[in-house]
């Protein structure tokens, strides 16, 4: 390759070569979005690694040949028919069954009835508009189950009450009342604990700020949880054993961290078989400090075990609905963990029972990071001595 005298370059051959052409598909190639360029009779005519890896390439008739996704060709014959370019979102299947592609796609002629088209990977934000219309969807169904109670048991009350109906009995009036009076309070209990999730999520999510880290008491933290479960657990004849180092230290909010362990131990407490044993156990690794409960009940199907700590995704519907949770416990008990920097983790098997790990600090934030190294900086003055 030399330069002619007219600054062209040009091949050891002499023919002209254009440096933009390999800097242009380089950059192409390099490029997140995926490309495909059509022709008039919508043949591939050039594909970049993006594209190919969105799977919008099929396999040709002949061996070695590919042609555009049946989307893109739609996309190219509107095009060509109408003069104006096609933008579209949809999602894509994927051939595994899994997730499907969302792709942003653009259809633009760019002349002689060639047709440049481009697809942005937009699955992320479809799957969180998913997670968005299930969260409303969720809600409302939640928030209608006690309403409805409540509307009906009030019913059932003022006619319980009413002294005028046919065949009324103020002995058994009283008790009808007290039957009513008790299931609008369970049901007014729950939907007030439903809201009070929901709220504690919404902050969580970052609706308010994190307070300041503060040292926490491990050991306070689990005795707060059996407190709140002692009463469910005694019920079921369920022993709660606390085992594990004692005296360990968390840092974060002390409230947030009741919240979670509470949430735990009341999820293994209300899953697990009567008569059975509930363990919590607190240990140090290093730079955290791991406090896991354990129950001896129905265990999570592996398919469900990434999906637990999703909003309102229960594994086992109607073994749900029965313990009265609200579908909320699981994705608080992650966020709290993530904001404080750590994590949640859980083994389970089906008949074998389940172990969820809270993985928190064991030192302040800034106590976990190195510090930069002392750097000393020269003032550097000028021949007048101003310094720059």
């Amino acid at each position: 390759m030399r330069w002619s005298r007219r600054n062209e370059v040009t091949a050891p051959d002499g023919t002209p070569f254009d440096p933009y052409v390999g800097l242009g598909r380089k950059s192409l190639d390099s490029l997140r979005v995926g490309v495909v360029l059509l022709d008039a009779s919508d043949t591939v005519m050039l594909a970049n690694p993006a594209a190919r890896a969105m799977g919008l390439l099929r396999a040709g008739g002949s061996p070695g040949t590919v042609i555009a996704h049946p989307i893109l060709r739609t996309l190219a014959g509107q095009v060509r028919h109408t003069g104006i370019r096609r933008e579209v979102e949809m999602d894509l299947p994927r051939g595994s069954g899994g997730e499907p592609l969302g792709v942003a796609l653009r259809a633009v002629a760019i002349g002689g009835g060639m047709i440049c088209t481009e697809a942005a990977d937009v699955t992320e934000s479809h799957r969180l508009e998913r997670v968005r219309r299930d969260f409303v969807a969720n809600v409302s169904h939640e928030l209608k189950t006690p309403i409805g109670a409540l509307q009906l048991l009030a019913e059932g009350l003022l006619d319980a009450t009413d002294p005028e109906a046919p065949g009324a009995d103020p002995a058994t009036d009283v008790a009808a009342s007290r039957r009513f009076a008790e299931r609008i309070q369970r049901e007014s209990a729950r939907l007030g604990q439903l809201v009070t999730e929901l709220m504690e999520l919404s902050r969580l999510q970052g609706a308010e700020r994190l307070p300041d880290p503060e040292p926490v008491s491990v050991d306070w933290v689990i005795a707060d949880a059996l407190d709140r479960t002692r009463t469910a657990a005694t019920a079921k004849k369920i022993e709660l054993v606390v085992v594990g180092t004692r005296g360990l230290k968390i840092f974060g909010s002390d409230k947030q961290f009741a919240t979670a362990v509470g949430n735990l131990v009341e999820n293994a407490v209300a899953y697990s078989p009567e008569g059975s044993a509930v363990i919590i156990s607190a240990l140090q690794d290093g730079d955290r400090v791991d406090i896991s409960v354990s129950d001896q009940g129905i265990g999570i199907a592996p398919k469900d075990l990434d999906r637990v700590f999703e909003r309102f995704y229960r594994a086992d519907q109607a073994r749900s609905r029965a313990t009265g949770g609200t579908g909320l416990g699981l994705a608080i008990v992650k966020h709290i963990a993530t904001n404080h920097g750590g994590r949640v983790d859980v083994r389970s098997r089906l008949g074998g029972g389940s172990t969820f790990t809270l993985r928190l600090p064991a030192r302040p934030p800034e106590a976990m990071l190195p510090l930069p190294a002392s750097i000393e900086i020269d003032a550097v003055t000028d021949q007048e001595g101003i310094g720059r």
